[in-house]
């Protein structure tokens, strides 16, 4: 843990960043009359999961699958066809 006075926070604020961005430092804490005040520390990226078109050229679209679509419709409006 890394621990820098205001001052040197603000004419080394580029190089604290990137420092905590890096890996290098997990974390900076940066005092104010000695005391701590506050902490930088990198955010992590959301994780992306999987993406859409993993499964390209895995099944087939069967050529009736729209053969229902009226009866599903009608479901979806609160009626049976």
């Amino acid at each position: 843990m890394t621990s820098v006075n205001m001052l040197e926070a603000k004419s080394t604020l580029s190089r604290l960043v990137e420092a905590v961005e890096s890996g290098m430092r997990e974390r900076v804490i940066i005092a104010r009359n000695g005391r701590p005040a506050a902490q930088l520390v990198a955010i992590k990226p959301p994780a992306t999961g999987r993406r859409i078109g993993v499964a390209k050229g895995r099944f087939t679209v069967p050529d009736d699958i729209d053969a229902d679509a009226a009866t599903v419709q009608a479901m979806f409006a609160g009626s049976a066809a």
